[in-house]
């Protein structure tokens, strides 16, 4: 086996989603600006790359990586990248790896990623991925890419409100893990995406969310409305979009939300508690 064979055929352990989520649970509770989040998910990403490179299994394979640049870190959630301007997006697919890549005006492919974002979500199983000073990205070109993986049931491009970032969301399969790897010289991302296609129950997830609405205009009006919330925009099965607030384990807990929400002096009863299977988009 060569070594790029063995680099492929990597295994992202099975704990780390766990660590992951109990880091995000811990960083949620202790939630009390948009800064401490921010700050809490960068050392929760640090802490996952700890956790992967202490495992001997990968951590020798990973030595064996044959790879153009240098990795930076390896996350599932959290920040990266630098501050940049006018960089575009490219990517390129192999089989259960994606390559986000990044360009210059002048085409020379960039020496570090932008600052990017990314965010898991579990209802359903999806990534969020935002890159801030990128003023272009060929969302066809990405959608294609990543659709061409057996393990992705879904691309579409994010809303977000500034016009010097782009981004857009990955659907996974059920029981689908990624781990996302940052290089620089050349600066580009590195989406691994494993499964043990062992079968996953469903559960049911309880949400705030909105009617749904077309991609555009709507969307921005709600962002804009709640800049303190962690607003997510999700498609419904009917190929529309609802902005969703939270995913929660029980009615009372969405019902609690939602009373908190409505203290707001800018509510004005769009969102309403709605409840969908965790394998399965809202209607």
């Amino acid at each position: 086996m060569t070594s790029k064979e063995r680099y492929e055929n990597i295994e992202i352990p099975a704990q780390l989603p766990d660590v992951i989520r109990r880091a995000q649970q811990k960083a949620a509770a202790r939630k009390s600006s948009s800064r401490i989040i921010r700050y809490a998910s960068i050392l929760a990403a640090c802490a996952a790359f700890l956790f992967i490179v202490n495992i001997p299994t990968v951590a020798n394979a990973m030595v064996k990586i044959p790879v153009v640049g240098t990795i930076v870190q390896v996350l599932q959630f959290g920040d990266g990248g630098k501050i940049t301007d006018g960089v575009t997006v490219g990517s390129e697919a192999t089989e259960n790896t994606l390559k986000i890549n990044f360009s210059t005006d002048e085409q020379n492919q960039a020496n570090d990623a932008p600052h990017y974002n990314v965010v898991h979500k579990e209802a359903p199983n999806r990534i969020l991925f935002t890159f801030s000073g990128a003023r272009y990205m060929d969302i066809e070109k990405v959608k294609a890419d990543f659709m061409s993986q057996p393990l992705v049931k879904d691309v579409y491009g994010s809303m977000i409100l500034d016009d010097s970032s782009v981004g857009f969301v990955v659907v996974l399969k059920e029981g689908v893990q990624y781990a996302v790897t940052e290089f620089k010289n050349p600066g580009y991302l590195e989406v691994k995406l494993t499964s043990d296609r062992k079968p996953v129950t469903p559960r049911k997830v309880y949400s705030l969310r909105t009617e749904s609405m077309p991609f555009g205009e709507s969307m921005v009006i709600i962002k804009e409305s709640y800049p303190d919330e962690d607003i997510s925009f999700l498609k419904t099965s009917t190929g529309e979009f609802t902005a969703v607030i939270g995913e929660y384990p029980t009615a009372e807990e969405a019902e609690q939300k939602l009373k908190e929400l409505a203290q707001q002096p800018e509510y004005h009863e769009e969102f309403y508690m709605d409840s969908w299977m965790s394998n399965e988009n809202p209607k």
